[in-house]
C-alpha cells in the first residue's frame, strides 16, 4: 500500500515523539543531576582545576548566555524563564509536526532538554548554574553547564540538517 505524501508511518508518530521526548528527558535528568552536585558540593566562586585547560566552578549566571543582561536588576530572570518557556512550547510543536526527521527531531530534543534545564534554574535559584570551565594561556570562555551544551549540540545539529536537506535540493 503506498503511502499518501505527507502522511507520517506509525514509528515517526507518537511513538518518534515520544523517543525525542526521552532524549529531552535524558538531557535534562542530566543536567539537573551535575547541578545538584555542584550545588551541593561546591561553594559560589570554589574552582577545582582537573586538566591544564579545565577547570569545575561554581557560577551563579542571572543573564543569558555569556552572562548578556547579568547586571540588569532581576527582571531579566522572568524575561528568560518566559522566552525559555516559549521555546519548549514552540519545539513541542515542531517535534510532533517532525518526529520521523531524525536528525531535526535530535537538535529539537537536545534543546528542549537544555531549556528546561534552564528555565528549572531560574525558577528555583533565580539564576543558572555554570560549572564547566574551559580555559587556555589566560583566556576563559564563560562557564557552562550540561543544558547549554545540549542546546550547543542541538543548535549544530539544526545547521546541519538544513545544509544537507539545502544540498539533497539541488
Amino acid at each position: 500500500m503506498a503511502r499518501q505524501p505527507g502522511a507520517r508511518s506509525a514509528a515517526s508518530g507518537a511513538g518518534g515523539m515520544m523517543l525525542w521526548l526521552a532524549w529531552a528527558l535524558v538531557v535534562l535528568i542530566v543536567d539537573q543531576f551535575t547541578k545538584v552536585l555542584i550545588l551541593g558540593y561546591y561553594q559560589l566562586g570554589d574552582s577545582t582545576p582537573v586538566a591544564s585547560f579545565f577547570n569545575v566552578v561554581r557560577v551563579h549566571n542571572t543573564g543569558a548566555a555569556f552572562s548578556f543582561l547579568a547586571n540588569a536588576g532581576g527582571w531579566q530572570r522572568w524575561l528568560f524563564t518566559g522566552i525559555g518557556v516559549a521555546a519548549a512550547l514552540l519545539i513541542l510543536w515542531m517535534l510532533k509536526s517532525h518526529p520521523g526527521q531524525k536528525l531535526f527531531a535530535f537538535a529539537m530534543a537536545s534543546i528542549l532538554g537544555g531549556a528546561i534545564g534552564n528555565v528549572l534554574d531560574r525558577i528555583l535559584y533565580g539564576y543558572v548554574v555554570d560549572f564547566l570551565d574551559f580555559h587556555w594561556r589566560g583566556w576563559h570562555f564563560p562557564a557552562f553547564n550540561v543544558a547549554d551544551s545540549a542546546i550547543t549540540l542541538g543548535a549544530i545539529c539544526l545547521i546541519l540538517d538544513e545544509l544537507m536537506r539545502v544540498r539533497r535540493g539541488r
